[in-house]
């Protein structure tokens, strides 16, 4: 029993030592200083430490054996196998606690960044950096700066806050905070953060960025800048090689040298091709002189250079002005040329009037504040409410109207030209004492503060004029008579309220075939 005593006091050297975390190695000069430096071995000129399996270099060094404490100074060389080095002026480690600090142009690198600070702390149980007044990660493409960050070894990871920036050859990232990984370049940013490219600048509060592919994605506050064109939305996706963004949810796409607007829940811009197109509750909102034109359309496309941009909606098209509201399945406008064509089922009403044809053309001045002309091409048909009751109504195969400040100054029906109008006395009760229908080739009303003063008539003019009582209501309509009040927008609202078309049309074009039936046979 006693030798098994002795013999384990013998070992017990043996196996705290094992037990230790610094090992020396080797060095120049091995001594000691009690009266400075009680419990240090002090190790001068070419020093070798392990530290925790990692190896240590330097021109001093204080080795603390019980404490496990280690003073490493001057050319200070730190590797962890063959991931990790670093250099510094000065190391202070603790094997106890697997805690480093170093100082000192500290230079620490892995296979994925460099890390640049003055002060650096390491916890290698965790495998974590660390530093708290300014550093500098470089990696393959960028250069990262922060006041304080994190960098996890394991995982590549590095959290920076405050002052954050990341230089790319070709944008400035700028972030309150972010996590950003140096073997893939995504970075995830939070709070107030920007991206400045040559050409454009993205601004959001929560978001993603993959470094490496020049693509973010931002989910707060969200909005980019152009030279012409801001784009704010919920969300924003912004692809830079492709010159590529998409946008959902709150979307306003602003053109500034146009004076134009477009609102919807998503959208897609492609700036090397200057198109941009909007769905979902999509409209297009143009400034005009004295108020504003609502546009909307299940799509709106928007194409060329800003001054010389085609404008496109299509499908249940209706726009609202407060004198000038419209509607058809789509539209073209060229901006440049200040000309809007609307097709299929086009409608255009104004006041108590009402303008329907195959094609309709309006022709507005150069800078598009003003309408200059109007052409309905095709089963030209204008209608408007009589002061008391019934229809005022012109019709031709086509129709071209001349505006001058916004008002209608002459109008001409070419082709096939009818007029029905309502006679009524000069008096203040307006009494109905005829009603005139007049057939000719050509036609042209001149008009002055909105009505009718003159009219001439061209080319085989037959006019009848009928007592009311001879006319009955069902006689009071033109061939083709389409009074269309129930689909006319109210209000920029109303754009958006969808009307049964084909329903509507389909019941409407079935009475007015009735109507012509019955008085055939009359």
């Amino acid at each position: 029993m006693q030798r098994n005593v002795v013999f384990f006091f013998l070992l017990l050297p043996v196996f705290l030592f094992s037990q230790k975390t610094i090992h020396i190695k080797s060095a120049d000069i091995t001594t000691k200083d009690e009266a400075n430096f009680p419990g240090a071995v002090i190790l001068l000129g070419n020093v070798f430490v392990e530290v925790d399996g990692a190896t240590l270099q330097c021109k001093k060094a204080l080795v603390y054996g019980e404490d496990e404490f280690l003073e490493a100074v001057g050319n200070v060389i730190l590797k962890q196998g063959d991931t990790i080095t670093q250099t510094s002026k000065y190391i202070n480690y603790d094997g106890k606690t697997k805690q480093a600090l170093s100082w000192g142009n500290v230079v620490l690198k892995n296979k994925s960044m460099t890390l640049t600070t003055d002060t650096l702390h390491f916890d290698r149980a965790q495998q974590l950096l660390f530093y708290k007044n300014k550093g500098v990660i470089v990696d393959k493409v960028n250069k990262l700066t922060s006041v304080s960050g994190y960098y996890y070894l394991p995982i590549h990871k590095f959290t920076a806050q405050t002052d954050v920036k990341i230089t790319h050859p070709d944008y400035l990232l700028n972030s309150k905070h972010l996590d950003y990984f140096t073997k893939t370049g995504l970075a995830y940013l939070f709070g107030k953060s920007t991206i400045k490219g040559k050409d454009s600048f993205i601004y959001g509060e929560k978001g993603f960025s993959d470094t490496n592919a020049g693509q973010s994605y931002f989910t707060k506050n969200a909005y980019i800048l152009y030279n012409d064109r801001r784009i704010d939305a919920d969300s924003l996706y912004y692809d830079k090689k492709r010159a590529f963004a998409s946008a959902t949810n709150h979307i306003v796409m602003t053109d500034t040298i146009n004076k134009m607007i477009l609102k919807g829940n998503y959208a897609e811009y492609y700036r090397r091709l200057d198109s941009a197109f909007m769905v979902k509750k999509a409209v297009a909102i143009t400034k005009t002189e004295k108020d504003s034109l609502y546009m909307h359309g299940d799509t709106i496309l928007l194409t060329g250079k800003p001054k010389n941009r085609i404008v496109r909606a299509y499908h249940n098209v209706k726009f609202f002005k407060e004198d000038l509201q419209g509607k058809c399945d789509s539209i073209h406008s060229n901006t440049k040329k200040g000309i809007l064509k609307m097709f299929k089922n086009p409608v255009l009403w104004t006041e108590n009037g009402q303008i329907t044809g195959d094609l309709i053309v309006v022709k507005n001045d150069t800078l598009g504040q003003k309408i200059d002309s109007l052409k309905v091409l095709g089963n030209a048909f204008m209608i408007k409410k009589d002061t008391i009751k019934g229809f005022n109504q012109i019709k031709g195969r086509d129709m071209f109207a001349k505006f001058k400040d916004n008002q209608i100054k002459t109008v001409d029906f070419v082709g096939n030209g009818e007029v029905l109008a309502y006679l009524r006395e000069d008096t203040p009760k307006k009494e109905l004492f005829g009603i005139t229908k007049t057939t000719c080739a050509k036609l042209r009303f001149i008009f002055k503060d909105k009505k009718i003063v003159s009219g001439i008539f061209y080319n085989d003019e037959e006019t009848f004029t009928y007592p009311p009582s001879k006319l009955p209501e069902n006689a009071r309509k033109l061939k083709g008579f389409l009074w269309r009040e129930d689909e006319r927008p109210k209000d920029k609202d109303a754009i958006f309220l969808k009307d049964l078309n084909k329903e509507i049309l389909s019941k409407k074009k079935a009475k007015i075939k009735n109507e012509a039936i019955e008085l055939k046979k009359k």
